[in-house]
């Protein structure tokens, strides 16, 4: 067994992912390990997009999207139209990020203030 193989189990706990939630990106085709018997080894292309999945994943990217820049990576990672495309993913995410945070931040505000307006009647 090579060393940057990685087992199913060394996979979730590197990750700190599930079973269902390993086995979920493998259905979908995020993932293909090598398969030995019931064995699954991940190698470093699968290490490299378990990185990226889950960095999609934090900035709030849908699988879908996650999979469209994986594909468009796997085809030519220096490709002008992916990196592209992975700008234009960027900029709509950032404005619905952006978007989240004005609405987090008002109602951050108005729950305060009530909560000091009731504080004051106590």
């Amino acid at each position: 067994m090579s060393e940057k193989t990685l087992t199913f189990k060394e996979m979730c706990t590197r990750f700190d992912v599930t079973p269902r939630t390993l086995r979920y990106y493998e259905y979908i085709e995020l993932l293909s390990p090598r398969r030995e018997g019931r064995s699954r080894f991940y190698g470093p292309r699968d290490v490299a997009r378990m990185k990226l999945i889950l960095r999609g994943r934090k900035f709030g990217f849908a699988l879908e999207e996650i999979r469209q820049w994986l594909e468009l990576y796997d085809q030519d990672p220096e490709n002008r139209v992916q990196m592209e495309a992975w700008v234009n993913l960027a900029d709509a995410q950032l404005e619905e990020l952006n978007n989240r945070k004005a609405q987090i931040e008002e109602a951050i505000e108005e729950l305060q203030a009530l909560r000091d307006q009731v504080a004051k009647g106590i």
